[in-house]
């Protein structure tokens, strides 16, 4: 792509979009986006950049002499017949282009590392583009999430590296093609092939598909380093033809942990084969980020891109993303975790790194159905036991527009789900509603779980200063 052209991002306050917004400003381009919602640290980053931003929908927002406009992922607000902006560039007959679309041109004189998986993407990609950063590479990444620590999710840098997070979901609305298939990555880092995005991918057949494809584009020079305790990996990695390394928290894997000792700080000796390599922490929570952990250092010290050294002191000061699974109240004796939960494994995950963290206290959990996934009538299988470590469960109303979609479940259509398994359920359609809730049925020893993908109705701002009041420390 030429430098010095105005380009114009449709759903800009998205993590993806925002992030190649970034990348655009980096090479010169001269950036606008509009979006509906922003949500932090995204509206914070874009405050601090030069990009000009519309808070709304308006085909008035897209510049006369624009060379091409950037449409976000497959979404219903970014249909035609429901958003005049992208109505109006094709109307005009302007050059349209989707996210990974860009992103394959920006990136095809790179080595690119793309990490796929169903969870566990968006920690892992972070923490390899800071090890690079902590090892003085200057990589190029593009992350869907916000590390903490890093100034934006997207960076353009000096070297022949750039790590980007493959997401398996479709490019656009008018395209089906898998993003992470656009990224011609050398290296992978494959996670897990469990079945999400129910509302695209009707079957686990269904949702195999691309990570085949994505496998078998590697050429034979790559590397493809795989956790084969991950769901339907051991299929996927069978059609790749360049060299496999496998990662996960048995012996059974090649890169492997042993004496873990979990705390604050995480520590475990990682271990290749039988010979110990050196000895990690990390203040991430979780059996899944010791894993996440693992899958870095593989691949960093497989391509001799770190020292050991170095590798240990970045991996102990990484704090990780914003909204997985991060401290929100320093303040109170009430914990107040994000956790991210789009699908039942992502949720999961959450509730099993804070009951392993914190046996003694009682989980409360802040429940939004924010994605098509759970708010899917084929998902009610997931309600079963996904809040069987949480103590009560408040829930949130999924998002308007979901509701009118095939096959999609209402609030009282979840709640009512929920409750054949739990009986301390509270429903809450707002953000005043659901304090109110809060402040009757916590305690001081309490923690709580913000789990969504979504907003959360605002609360994760909220609840912090209502328990930082409520239960000091």
């Amino acid at each position: 792509m030429q430098k010095n052209k105005k380009v114009h991002l449709i759903g800009v306050g998205g993590k993806g979009v925002s992030a190649l917004a970034f990348i655009l400003e980096e090479n010169g381009w001269e950036v606008s986006g509009s979006d509906k919602e922003f949500n932090e640290p995204v509206r914070r980053e874009l405050r601090k950049s030069k990009i000009k931003v519309f808070r709304n929908y308006s085909s008035k927002n897209i510049p006369e002499d624009i060379e091409v406009v950037v449409v976000g992922g497959k979404h219903a607000n970014f249909d035609p017949e429901k958003n005049e902006e992208v109505k109006s560039a094709l109307e005009r007959g302007l050059k349209i282009k989707s996210v990974p679309e860009i992103l394959r041109e920006i990136s095809k004189n790179t080595e690119n590392t793309v990490v796929a998986g169903s969870f566990g993407k968006s920690t892992t990609t972070s923490l390899l583009a800071w090890c690079l950063i902590y090892a003085k590479k200057d990589p190029s990444f593009f992350i869907g999430a916000s590390p903490v620590g890093l100034k934006k999710n997207a960076h353009i840098g000096k070297s022949k590296h750039f790590i980007l997070e493959g997401d398996e979901y479709p490019a656009s609305n008018w395209d089906n093609t898998s993003k992470f298939l656009y990224l011609h990555p050398k290296n992978l880092i494959l996670i897990s092939g469990e079945h999400d995005h129910l509302n695209f991918f009707k079957t686990e057949s269904d949702y195999l598909k691309p990570y085949r494809k994505l496998v078998e584009s590697l050429p034979k020079e790559g590397l493809l380093v795989a956790s084969n305790t991950g769901k339907n990996v051991g299929k996927i990695i069978k059609h790749a033809a360049c060299k496999i390394v496998t990662y996960g928290l048995t012996a059974k894997s090649l890169w492997h942990p042993k004496n873990i000792i979990f705390g604050p700080y995480t520590i475990f000796d990682l271990y290749k084969g039988t010979k110990k390599i050196v000895t990690l922490e990390t203040e991430l929570l979780g059996k899944h980020n010791i894993e996440n952990v693992i899958g870095v250092a593989a691949f960093l010290l497989e391509k001799k891109l770190i020292t050991e050294e170095e590798l240990q002191n970045a991996i102990k000061k990484f704090k990780g993303l914003v909204g997985r699974l991060d401290l929100k109240s320093k303040k109170s004796s009430v914990l107040v975790y994000e956790g991210f939960g789009s699908s039942y494994t992502k949720a999961k995950s959450v509730f099993n790194a804070l009951a392993l963290h914190y046996p003694n206290k009682k989980i409360v959990t802040v429940f939004e159905p924010h994605s098509a996934s759970w708010s899917n009538k084929v998902a009610r299988a997931w309600y079963k036991d996904i809040f069987n470590t949480s103590e009560k469960v408040v829930v949130l109303p999924p998002p308007p527009h979901r509701i009118k979609g095939p096959n999609q479940m209402s609030l009282d259509e979840i709640v009512k789900e929920i409750k054949k398994n739990k009986s301390d359920v509270f429903k809450a359609e707002s953000e005043k509603e659901a304090l109110a809730i809060l402040k009757k049925i916590l305690n001081k020893n309490d923690i709580v779980a913000l789990v969504s993908s979504g907003s959360l109705l605002g609360l994760v701002k909220s609840l912090p200063k209502l328990v930082e009041k409520k239960f000091p420390k």
